[in-house]
């Protein structure tokens, strides 16, 4: 048993309780009581010395490519078509060893920024690379992270009218094939699951129609999630409009991808109309403020959507475009782009919290058991140092960790377990990591 105490403890519950003093108290890979003041239970408990904290629910990441951490820094200045045209040739050079490098080292950053859960979006598969999924899963184990892997997939190439080069598209059978036999090889749907698969065609403008339709049917057939980017750029906007006649949101309808157990990544580009059928769907949002800043996409109307009831998480996405890859820092990215859209009230530090949490479980249909500090929810818990220079001074908990600079971790739970422990991490080497994706990065360029 593991007494977390004397700290703040924001619980992000359903009444949003709080408490300046309290405790977390985490039994095997389970959270058993949460409350205020010091904990008068079991003595032989190993105590945490949480003064100067802050508890939160683990931060949960609902879009990343992780492949990308071994090609950052390119297409500085492009938008979102011309730096997919730059990076796609690269792309199609990526084996094992590479995603493995990158994920190890993407994920690890992930969880030194406070997120214990994090999906990854991969749909590129040069041929002969090697196993790319079993590679990422593989780094996932490793760091320690709960994985939501999404197994992605391109039909459409160039010549018939997509973004893509031939070099990075599959045939439509041989994707569905795989997407199925990634969902019976990894795909744990029990209680407390470590990894779970979800169905993930790119986007408009590199998927089929039919690969589209045909991976929603296997996704529901399956029992998994459906996830895709989607209203992203106003060029993708203009592209459904001239391809497919109608907008984005339209297209996705159409074809059978709106539901309550779909996830769209950026959603930046929405009317009314739009907004109102992922409502009325109950289809998520994964909300990636900093890639949207860097490829200059637009602000997508987060209050709008919360206003709706739409269930909105953070991503921090590819790290080619967010090369940052920290999850801790989008709460206050997602807040300040908010308050640029709608003003200084349109998003406060606890609904940014909420998005980072409870939000992105909700997202992956994982908020029975994630997202919140509450007993009999799995204990992924962050523990978040609020007494340095950095955040001296802020009276208010949450407001010191959204508007203050990054705090580090105290600790880091994933399911009882000790990922990052005094701000370093305790199931891998940082220094190690680093210089195997260092040397990723190169073979690539």
């Amino acid at each position: 048993m593991i007494v977390i105490e004397g700290c703040a403890v924001a619980t992000v519950d359903a009444a949003g309780t709080e408490h300046a003093d309290g405790h977390v108290v985490v039994d095997g890979d389970r959270i058993v009581a949460v409350g205020a003041g010091p904990y008068r239970g079991d003595a032989s408990a190993t105590r945490v010395d949480g003064r100067g904290c802050l508890a939160t629910p683990g931060l949960v990441n609902t879009h990343h490519h992780l492949y990308q951490w071994a090609t950052r820094g390119y297409a500085q200045q492009e938008i979102l078509f011309g730096w997919l045209k730059e990076l796609y040739p690269v792309w199609a050079r990526i084996d094992a060893g590479t995603v493995h490098a990158a994920a190890a080292a993407g994920l690890a950053q992930l969880a030194l920024t406070g997120c214990t859960t994090s999906t990854d979006h991969h749909y590129v598969f040069p041929r002969g690379a090697g196993d790319l999924l079993a590679a990422e899963i593989e780094a996932a184990a490793a760091v320690g992270l709960r994985f939501h892997p999404c197994r992605g997939s391109m039909d459409l190439s160039e010549k018939d009218g997509g973004l893509p080069p031939d070099s990075v598209v599959e045939d439509t059978d041989a994707a569905l094939a795989a997407t199925k036999e990634a969902i019976d090889r990894y795909h744990d749907p029990a209680p407390g699951a470590m990894v779970r698969i979800a169905v993930a065609p790119c986007s408009p403008f590199s998927v089929t129609p039919r690969l589209m339709r045909e991976a929603a049917d296997l996704a529901r057939s399956e029992g998994v999630r459906l996830h895709t980017h989607l209203a992203e750029t106003v060029e993708e906007e203009r592209y459904c409009q001239e391809v497919h006649g109608c907008t984005p949101v339209q297209y996705a309808e159409d074809l059978g991808w709106l539901g309550d157990d779909v996830w769209l990544a950026h959603a930046v580009h929405l009317d009314a109309a739009a907004i109102a059928r992922l409502a009325a769907t109950g289809t998520g949002v994964a909300h990636c403020p900093s890639s949207n800043g860097r490829l200059g996409a637009g602000i997508a109307p987060v209050r709008d959507l919360l206003d709706a009831r739409v269930p909105v998480g953070l991503g921090v996405d590819g790290a080619a475009s967010q090369e940052a890859g920290e999850l801790g820092a989008e709460l206050r990215q997602a807040l300040y782009l908010a308050r640029l859209r709608g003003g200084p009230a349109a998003l406060t530090a606890r609904e940014s919290l909420a998005l980072g949490t409870i939000g992105g479980a909700r997202c992956l249909g994982r908020d029975g058991e994630l997202g919140s500090l509450e007993p009999g929810k799995l204990a992924d818990i962050a523990l978040w140092r609020l007494d340095g220079l950095g955040h001296a001074g802020i009276e208010d908990p949450v407001a010191a960790l959204v508007f203050g600079p990054a705090a580090p971790l105290r600790l880091l739970l994933v399911g009882g377990r000790a990922v990052v422990q005094d701000g370093a991490l305790s199931t891998v080497d940082a220094t190690v990591l680093a210089a195997g994706l260092a040397r990723a990065a190169r073979r690539l360029r």
